[in-house]
């Protein structure tokens, strides 16, 4: 039993639903096969993510604490023989974008220094929709079954009962979950402390597909590789940091850019076929897995440059919503399971946060038009006048895309379903042979 500070050791309880319905299993989700796609009919998963997404106001559940930027990514590679999608047609084509960095963990009222994973997520506003790509400064996740993923927010975030940070709850969950090994070894490097957020690498630590022109897929690994000097504080430069300037990225970066001094990042990419994904001796799918570059080298596709600070923090930092669902044709999501629970977690998360129409405010709609079914809730403001609001229609209403529909890219699936467990894991072997160092310098 529980109790606050003080952990005591009694025999465990049955785990139920919040109906007190017994729960099956806690650690694996319910798949169609081994490797299969996450299936909807799964209802602990989406009591527990749903329940979850709605556990905080106002805050955001996680990355609470952020600021943002505007700016554009520019094409400076050809990568049309892995991906159809526009934003990437032409070398030198040019597509806005605003980015929001963050802490993970902590709250609003935090230290920029505390350690904590860094979120590094872009709005793309393409001619197609919007793109998000949303990234961490963590080359892996720390956890590669989203069953579990809501248990390990609450074991790092504030004691329920005497709402302190408890570093018990985090060390007890990493020790029961081996797979969390590499992650937090990226946690704990000088990785998580970048001198400004400008010198900052992060990664979309979930496997994607780019499907080209002929319907023909890859798997795809998203990187995103700063062109300033990338190096590290000390724990003592962050500890100093924490209490003479707890906004210092922040301050950091709004300064360099007010100032002409434009922080860039390369976009990069890593490929994967699907015969090469079958003879893996790792899982590709698997969040908590890196790609070795040797085999999977870096693609350049393009740079992201920021040149304009935010009009208003609330509207364009604060109001902003990101979802690994907003994906555009040539763009596909994987059946990495961790990344399936997030197509339906963030848009949820968002309608609560923000409301049921948050891609309507200006920080989060698409430049292209938007034409659906879809009417009215909390907030309108375009309700697409006397357009039909059902489907079909004889009215002129709007029709799916061909060309969508063309760059889907279907695959097989076939299996029992069954909450499945990872067969003769291996959680150690990428952690050991990562390197973590880093150049640590004085500022």
């Amino acid at each position: 039993m529980y109790n606050g500070s003080i952990l005591e050791k009694h025999e465990p309880q049955v785990a139920t639903t919040g109906s007190g319905i017994p729960v099956r299993d806690k650690t694996a989700t319910l798949t169609a096969g081994y490797r299969g796609p996450v299936l909807i009919e799964d209802g602990d998963l989406l009591e527990d993510l749903s329940h979850f997404n709605r556990e905080r106001i106002p805050e955001r559940v996680v990355h609470a604490k952020g600021f943002g930027a505007k700016g554009f990514f520019e094409v400076t590679n050809d990568i049309t023989k892995y991906s159809a999608a526009k934003v990437f047609s032409s070398v030198g084509k040019k597509t806005p974008v605003a980015v929001r960095f963050s802490n993970a963990f902590r709250e609003r009222g935090s230290a920029d220094t505390d350690i904590d994973p860094r979120g590094f997520a872009i709005k793309l506003y393409t001619e197609e929709g919007i793109w998000d790509l949303i990234g961490l400064n963590l080359r892996v996740f720390v956890l590669n079954d989203p069953k579990i993923l809501t248990s390990f927010v609450h074991a790092v975030k504030r004691d329920p009962v005497t709402d302190l940070v408890n570093s018990t709850t985090l060390w007890d969950m990493v020790t029961l979950r081996p797979e969390s090994t590499h992650g937090i070894l990226w946690l704990f490097s000088p990785a998580t402390l970048p001198c400004t957020m400008r010198g900052l690498n992060a990664f979309a630590v979930n496997t994607f597909k780019l499907v080209n022109a002929y319907g023909k897929y890859v798997y795809c690994k998203f990187n995103i590789i700063a062109n300033q000097k990338v190096k590290s504080l000390t724990l003592e430069q962050a500890q100093m940091l924490k209490s003479s300037d707890p906004d210092y990225y922040q301050r950091d970066m709004f300064d360099s850019i007010a100032k002409g001094n434009f922080p860039s990042w390369t976009l990069k990419i890593q490929v994967m076929t699907q015969l090469e994904a079958d003879l893996s001796p790792f899982d590709p799918l698997d969040a908590t897995k890196l790609w070795p570059e040797d085999k999977y080298p870096m693609i350049e596709v393009g740079r992201i440059v920021l040149n304009e600070n935010p009009a208003n923090h609330f509207a364009e930092v604060e109001q902003i919503g990101f979802s690994p669902a907003n994906l555009v044709p040539g763009i596909l999501p994987s059946l990495d399971r961790v990344l399936q629970s997030r197509l339906f977690a963030y848009m949820d998360t968002q309608r609560y946060r923000i409301g049921n129409n948050f891609q309507q405010l200006p920080i989060n709609r698409p430049i292209n038009p938007v034409r659906n079914y879809q009417r009215d809730g909390h907030m309108t403001f375009v309700n697409q006048g006397g357009a039909p609001n059902y489907y079909p229609n004889s009215f002129g209403g709007p029709e799916p895309s061909s060309q969508a529909k063309n760059l889907s890219a279907p695959y097989y699936v076939s299996g029992y379903a069954y909450e499945y467990h990872e067969r003769n894991p291996d959680y150690f072997s990428q952690a050991r042979e990562t390197d973590l160092t880093m150049k640590v310098e004085n500022l």
